[in-house]
């Protein structure tokens, strides 16, 4: 048992870009899927197909990369809420991450959206983690 699955998505995603692995395959959840549907819409990821066999399913992402210098989309992904210190903003104090450049994921009543999509809805939520 994973007591922090979204940490372990980002996990397996950053060892995989680290070992400059083509695809990565991790556990499928709910939230999972939506994390990966924010990664493709920005631009971080080249492709992702959900895989729903069995009892959990799995995710298979594939990782984008810059073809003439081999260097990776996804520079860092930091986790910011953990299940032992949960972290919620409000529309007005939702971060900004490397001053626009970078991506707060951020989980919402209205689902999974970036901090930019939540300050323009107005409404805040638990800031999941950074991209860029």
């Amino acid at each position: 048992m994973n007591s922090d699955p979204i940490a372990d998505y980002l996990t397996r995603v950053r060892n995989a870009i680290k070992a400059n692995h083509r695809i990565v395959e991790i556990p499928s959840s709910n939230i999972k899927k939506e994390i990966t549907k924010v990664l493709y819409d920005k631009g971080y990821i080249q492709s992702y197909k959900f895989e729903d066999s069995a009892v959990q399913g799995n995710i298979k992402i594939a990782l984008k990369y810059n073809p003439s210098t081999k260097q990776s989309a996804i520079v860092k992904l930091e986790r910011i809420s953990k299940p032992g210190l949960r972290k919620y903003a409000g529309s007005e104090e939702l971060p900004r991450v490397l001053n626009g450049l970078g991506v707060a994921i951020v989980s919402t009543s209205k689902g999974v959206m970036t901090d930019k999509e939540a300050r323009t809805q107005n409404i805040g939520g638990e800031v999941l983690c950074y991209v860029y």
